[in-house]
């Protein structure tokens, strides 16, 4: 069949002649289609032209239609087509989290899932043992691309990083704090500036290699300066070495409290900025039930994290 009589050939030709093949009878045929005959003979010639084949014709008996060799060929096609379109238009199945077995992406880096993560997963496998959560660091110049197409279920990052349109959930309000291992020298009162410039700072960099960032700014504008001796990357490092030297370290208090254990935690001695973290998804993502469910859980998790702080 030619492509021109494919665009011919619409869902209500498709849905008369299954249930002309069914009843083979023109008044019943309109009656189930709520159709005048006038407009049911309309539709029967359009077929036999789209098929150049008559389809059904008059019994000989007088009562009723016979269909042709070719229409009893087609009709288990039509039938096939028909409850295809049905299937394509009926509701999707509801998203049942203790049946779910689905793998949801998340993108985020490594400081919101520090603080997110060790609550959101415990919460996930306690409802849908059969879901899986694949973590990744987002990569910013695909990152749009990635959530527009579905590789990635989620971003969850600073609302420095956000398009304007994407979906988006506020998650946490974060402050900074600085912390020390229990026993240090300097003991455990609180910090001047001046003690703490002096100090030496551990600083995590997450290009890699840096050692100056928001604290060296901030203090620059004070007409201050810090020593940090220590750059690394990961922040998971930061509490290994803070408890196995005399270093400091300034990063949010969420993520110091994961590591509460072993450290003393302070106020840092200059106004540092608090910054949001948010939850990000496409729109094409935003009445799926299962994706629902997910951003539910995140919120959940968010909840009970800053409910201990």
């Amino acid at each position: 069949m030619s492509t021109e009589k494919i665009q011919e050939l619409d869902v209500t030709l498709l849905v008369t002649l299954q249930i002309l093949l069914r009843e083979k009878n023109v008044t019943h045929t309109a009656k189930a289609l709520s159709l005048s005959q006038s407009a049911l003979s309309g539709r029967l010639s359009r077929l036999r032209e789209i098929f150049n084949n008559p389809l059904l014709v008059a019994s000989t008996s007088g009562r009723g239609m016979v269909a042709t060799d070719l229409a009893l060929q087609l009709e288990p096609e039509i039938n096939g087509i028909i409850n295809q379109l049905q299937h394509l238009l009926s509701p999707r199945s509801t998203f049942i989290p203790a049946q779910a077995d689905r793998t949801f992406v998340i993108a985020m880096p490594e400081n919101p899932a520090t603080m997110l993560l060790p609550d959101l997963i415990p919460i996930i496998r306690g409802i849908a043992p059969g879901i899986k959560i694949a973590c990744v660091l987002p990569d910013r110049e695909k990152i749009y691309e990635n959530l527009e197409q579905g590789q990635i279920d989620l971003l969850i990052d600073s609302e420095s990083n956000a398009s304007a349109d994407w979906k988006t959930r506020p998650l946490l309000d974060e402050h900074f704090a600085t912390a020390q291992r229990i026993g240090h020298p300097r003991g455990a009162h609180p910090f001047d500036l001046e003690e703490y410039c002096a100090m030496d700072h551990l600083l995590i960099s997450a290009s890699g290699g840096g050692f100056s960032g928001l604290v060296d700014n901030k203090l620059a504008e004070l007409g201050r300066s810090r020593l940090v001796s220590v750059s690394v990357q990961s922040y998971a490092l930061a509490p290994l070495i803070l408890k196995q030297s005399d270093c400091i370290c300034t990063l949010p208090r969420r993520l110091l409290a994961q590591f509460g254990n072993g450290l003393d935690v302070f106020a840092p001695p200059l106004e540092l900025p608090p910054f949001k973290v948010s939850m990000y998804w496409h729109q094409r993502s935003q009445d799926d039930t299962g994706h629902r469910w997910l951003r539910e859980q995140i919120i959940r998790a968010a909840h009970d994290r800053q409910a201990l702080q």
